[in-house]
C-alpha cells in the first residue's frame, strides 16, 4: 500500500478512497463516527496504553463514580446545618460580610429542616431522606474551599486541578496511571445529558496521550442502540471489518514510524479505531438497563439521573475505571433566584444515589468503588434576589463513600453561618491528593513531563487527608 501510494503520488487517504470503489473510506467513516471515541480507546494487547498497571502502593479503591451536582449545591441546605441562620435571619453580621460573585443581602435561613440519621446521628436535610438513610456509609467533608466563585474556573479546578484551561482531568490521570480492566469499553466514561458549562474540557486529556480522554455519553436517551451512535457497521461483517482495520492500522503504524514513532493524535486515532471495533461486542450490553431485574430498576427509580446511576454501577462492574455522572445540562443547581428549587433537584437524585450505594454494597463492590458527591463550589448563607443564594467558594460540603473511606463521620467545619471553612480546611487539591491516595498513588509522583517540566493533578499543592480512611 505504501509503495503504491508513493508510486502514484497519492496520500494514504486518497489511496484508500480509490481502492475497492471507495469501500475503505466508507468503513473508515463508519468507525470514525463514534462520538467521543477518538481519544478514549485502547489496543487489546498486553502492550496497550490502557492495559491495567500497578499503582505506587496497594490501593483501597479500584473504581470511582463521581456524582457531579453541576451548578453548586448549597451546603447549608443539604449537609451542613446552621441553626444560627434562623436566629440571625435577615441580619448581616461582620463574619457574614464576605465577597462572592454578586451583591447579596442578609442571612437567609434554610427553608428545609435537618434530621439526625443512622447510628452516627449525622444531620442531613429533609430533602435527602434516602441518602440520610445511608449516612453511616458516608463521610461528609464540611470544610471544602476553592479559589474562585465562578462556574468555569471552579469546574475546571474540581475536574483538573487548575482554574485555567486546559489541564488533564482527574479521570485522564487515573487512566494514565492505572489503565483499565476492560479493554472492550472506554476506561473513563462521562454521563451527561448534554454538556455542562465549559464542556469537553472537563474530561480532557490535555497534554496526556489522546487515548486517556474521557468518553462523553449523552444519557438523555438510554436506548442501548442509540446511546452510542453508529456503533454497528451495517455494511461489513465483523471479519471484513477486522481485515480492513488491520490494513488501516498497519498503514498508520508505517506513517507513525516515519514520523519518529511519536504522534499523539495519530496514536490516539490508531487506538480509538481498535476500541470502536471492540465496543461492538460489549458497549450495547452494558447500557441495556432492561437486563436488570424489575426490583433493581424500581430501587433506582425513573429519570435520566437514575438511569445514569444504574449505568454507572454496570460500568464499574464491567471494569471501567472512572464514571462521572452529571446531574444535567448546563448548571442546574445554580439557584440564584429561589433556594427552594433545590428540593426538586434533590428529589431527582436522592433515591438513585441511595440505591447506588446499597446496590454496590449488595454486590460487594462498594469497598472497591469510591463514590464522590458534590458540585464545583457551594452557596452563600446570605440572600440574593430575596430567596436565592450566590456562589460561594469560601466553604462548602462534599461527601465520599466506599473505596476505603470511613463512613458515618463528618470532617472539618465552616463558621457558625456556614460561609467559610474554618476547621480542618480541605482545598480541592487536598481532595485530589486524597482520592489519588485511595487509588494507590502518591500524588507527587504521578507526573507527566510536558513543555520542559513535570506536571501532576495537584500541581505543587495538596495534602492527603488520612483521617478520612477506614
Amino acid at each position: 500500500m505504501t509503495s503504491l501510494s508513493r508510486h502514484f503520488g497519492l496520500t494514504r487517504r486518497e489511496c484508500l478512497h480509490q481502492m475497492g470503489t471507495g469501500l475503505g473510506t466508507l468503513g473508515l467513516a463508519s468507525i470514525l463516527a463514534q462520538d467521543g471515541m477518538l481519544a478514549a480507546a485502547a489496543d487489546a494487547g498486553s502492550d496497550s496504553p490502557l492495559a491495567p498497571k500497578i499503582a505506587h502502593f496497594a490501593p483501597r479503591a479500584k473504581h470511582i463514580i463521581h456524582l457531579f451536582m453541576n451548578g453548586g449545591p448549597s451546603q447549608v441546605d443539604t449537609f451542613d446545618p446552621k441553626p444560627a441562620l434562623e436566629k440571625y435571619n435577615g441580619q448581616r453580621p461582620p463574619t457574614a460580610d464576605l465577597k462572592t460573585e454578586r451583591r447579596t443581602g442578609g442571612l437567609l435561613m434554610s427553608p428545609f429542616k435537618f434530621k439526625k440519621y443512622g447510628e452516627s446521628g449525622i444531620e442531613v436535610s429533609d430533602i435527602f431522606p434516602h441518602v440520610g438513610g445511608c449516612i453511616d456509609d458516608i463521610c461528609v467533608i464540611r470544610s471544602m474551599h476553592t479559589n474562585i466563585p465562578n462556574h468555569e474556573p471552579s469546574l475546571l479546578m474540581m475536574n483538573s486541578g487548575e482554574t485555567q484551561p486546559t489541564r488533564p482531568s482527574m479521570g485522564s490521570w487515573l487512566l494514565y496511571g492505572l489503565g483499565t480492566e476492560n479493554q472492550n469499553l472506554p476506561g473513563f466514561v462521562v454521563l451527561c445529558p448534554g454538556k455542562p458549562v465549559v464542556g469537553p474540557q472537563l474530561w480532557s486529556n490535555s497534554f496526556l496521550p489522546g487515548i486517556y480522554q474521557g468518553t462523553h455519553i449523552n444519557n438523555s436517551d438510554m436506548d442501548p442502540k442509540k446511546v452510542i451512535r453508529h456503533i454497528n457497521n451495517a455494511w461489513l461483517s465483523r471479519n471484513s471489518q477486522r481485515e480492513q482495520l488491520d490494513l488501516l492500522k498497519r498503514m498508520n503504524e508505517i506513517h507513525l514510524e516515519r514520523r519518529g514513532g511519536h504522534d499523539n493524535p495519530l496514536e490516539a486515532r490508531i487506538e480509538s479505531l481498535e476500541m470502536a471495533f471492540r465496543m461492538q461486542t460489549e458497549a450495547q450490553q452494558v447500557f441495556d438497563l432492561k437486563q436488570e431485574t424489575k426490583a433493581t430498576q424500581e430501587a433506582y427509580g425513573p429519570g435520566q439521573f437514575a438511569n445514569a446511576c444504574l449505568a454507572a454501577r454496570r460500568l464499574v462492574e464491567s471494569g471501567v475505571r472512572m464514571v462521572q455522572v452529571y446531574y444535567g445540562n448546563g448548571q442546574p443547581w445554580d439557584d440564584h433566584e429561589d433556594i427552594k428549587a433545590h428540593a426538586n433537584k434533590a428529589k431527582d437524585v436522592d433515591q438513585p444515589i441511595a440505591a447506588l450505594i446499597n446496590d454496590l454494597k449488595a454486590r460487594d463492590l462498594l469497598k472497591d468503588t469510591l463514590i464522590i458527591w458534590g458540585g464545583e463550589f457551594g452557596r452563600t448563607p446570605v440572600a440574593e434576589n430575596g430567596n436565592g443564594r450566590d456562589h460561594n467558594h469560601h466553604g462548602f460540603s462534599m461527601w465520599l463513600a466506599g473505596g476505603g473511606v470511613k463512613g458515618g463521620m463528618t470532617y472539618g467545619a465552616t463558621d457558625e453561618f456556614g460561609f467559610a471553612a474554618v476547621e480542618q480546611k480541605v482545598h480541592v487539591h487536598d481532595l485530589h491528593a486524597t482520592i489519588l491516595h485511595l487509588m494507590g498513588f502518591d500524588h507527587e509522583k504521578l507526573t507527566f513531563r510536558y513543555s520542559g517540566r513535570d506536571f501532576r493533578l495537584t500541581d505543587v499543592h495538596g495534602q492527603v487527608i488520612h483521617e478520612l480512611f477506614a
